[in-house]
């Protein structure tokens, strides 16, 4: 499994869970053609590539390139990368029947390749000091938890107040919140967020 910097984005959960056995790094999905009237996921991929920079993988069929292309006219393109699986024919398992183009999307091709297409899309491949170092240093859910962000009979309500100042999706679950919070600051600037709202000391 490799680490990268970017962020991935991809149509589906299964084009997610497929990539989760490949790379370490925040997974997004885009739902589909549900990005189009999502624009609290659309402020929250803007941010994500302001911090970190999105890589695109999307499927190889034309609902994969109108999402794409709809990404790169509401992003600035310097902070995306694109990768591109190649057009390979036949059916995921999990389906009845092929796609409407008879290709196979993300979730149905072979790791080694996504891996490689990921890296001559110019992924930036982080190394093991740099992965053990984000693991130990990062945000928990202790963390969370102790600015009342979970587990307190207000935590919504700070919830709420933290994705307004993030410009973050107000249902984002706990583990979601977390791996965004992890991807655009450090454990220091989110310290000094919470003892900016008071909720730490």
């Amino acid at each position: 499994m490799i680490r990268i910097r970017e962020v991935i984005v991809v149509e589906g959960k299964y084009d997610r869970i497929k990539l989760g056995s490949v790379v370490d790094t925040l997974i997004i999905e885009t739902n589909g053609f549900g990005i189009f009237k999502d624009d609290e996921l659309l402020n929250m991929l803007r941010l994500l590539a302001n911090e970190r920079g999105l890589l695109i993988l999307t499927d190889s069929d034309s609902a994969g390139f109108v999402i794409r292309d709809y990404l790169s006219g509401a992003i600035p393109p310097e902070q995306i990368k694109h990768a591109y699986i190649p057009p390979v024919s036949g059916k995921e398992r999990r389906k009845t029947a092929s796609s409407k183009e008879g290709l196979l999307g993300v979730e149905g091709i072979e790791c080694g390749i996504i891996e490689d297409v990921l890296r001559r899309a110019g992924a930036t491949i982080e190394d093991e000091s740099v992965e053990q170092e984000a693991s130990t240093g990062g945000i928990t859910k202790l963390d969370l938890y102790k600015a009342g962000l979970t587990g307190g009979q207000d935590s919504a309500d700070r919830r709420r107040r933290l994705f307004g100042l993030l410009g973050l999706p107000e249902n984002l679950s706990t583990n979601r919140l977390l791996a965004v919070l992890n991807a655009t600051m450090s454990c220091e600037k989110y310290k000094q967020i919470m003892h900016d709202f008071k909720w730490i000391d």
